[in-house]
């Protein structure tokens, strides 16, 4: 690990950064240009999600959030646009965000009517990554028929499965490390909790009064 990089940054980049890298690249398989919407994008995730994309070259950047002091740091991240990532209306927001044309890559972690919202702003070629189910809500069964209409791409992604077969380390690790030590990658590290207080901490994620990767520490 890098000197300049920090345990609670380490920690980060080592789950959601690998997350990110791998959405981006081996399952969107990202190209310059593109148009990416971000949900949750104020999250450990996210946020990682959002500034890696700006790294990859992306065209434009859509992050949803759901307060106004996430939509700021959505921003401040590198986002082009910081929208409500409320269920109701989201297509829509996405779509008028990217000056009403239909986007390229949509990355969600919430699931249920976001995720078929999200599949509702994808246009030809487009890809849904769902790598979570935070809203713990069931989304609508997809035809395959409505998929190859506009040849449509869905893919669910899950890090853990993968370190577990090749391990954490490897170049994506230390690319990821690198930017980080070199200040292009900002993990965010939220609120820090003694392990005691995990119940705290859980009940603030559920709350989403969290932002950023939080750390438990014994």
């Amino acid at each position: 690990m890098p000197q300049e990089v920090g345990a609670g940054d380490a920690l980060a980049v080592l789950v959601q950064g690998l997350t990110a890298w791998h959405l981006l690249r081996s399952v969107a398989r990202i190209r310059p240009g593109e148009s990416v919407v971000v949900h949750a994008a104020a999250g450990g995730t996210g946020s990682l999600v959002v500034q890696l994309a700006r790294e990859f070259g992306a065209g434009r950047i859509i992050a949803t959030v759901s307060f106004d002091e996430k939509r700021a740091l959505a921003l401040e991240l590198g986002a082009d646009a910081a929208i409500d990532g409320d269920a109701g209306g989201c297509r829509e927001r996405v779509l008028d965000a990217n000056h009403g044309h239909s986007v390229d890559i949509v990355l969600d972690a919430i699931g249920g009517p976001v995720l078929d919202a999200a599949l509702g702003a994808l246009g030809h070629l487009g890809r849904l990554v769902t790598y979570g189910a935070s809203s713990r809500q069931t989304a609508s069964s997809i035809a395959p028929s409505r998929l190859a209409v506009d040849s449509i791409a869905v893919a669910g992604f899950w890090v853990i499965p993968l370190i577990a077969r090749n391990g954490a380390g490897g170049a994506e690790l230390a690319e990821l490390l690198d930017l980080t030590a070199r200040r292009r990658l900002r993990p965010l590290v939220g609120a820090e909790y003694d392990l005691a207080r995990a119940r705290d901490a859980h009940e603030d994620l559920l709350g989403r009064r969290t932002k950023g990767k939080l750390v438990l520490r014994p």
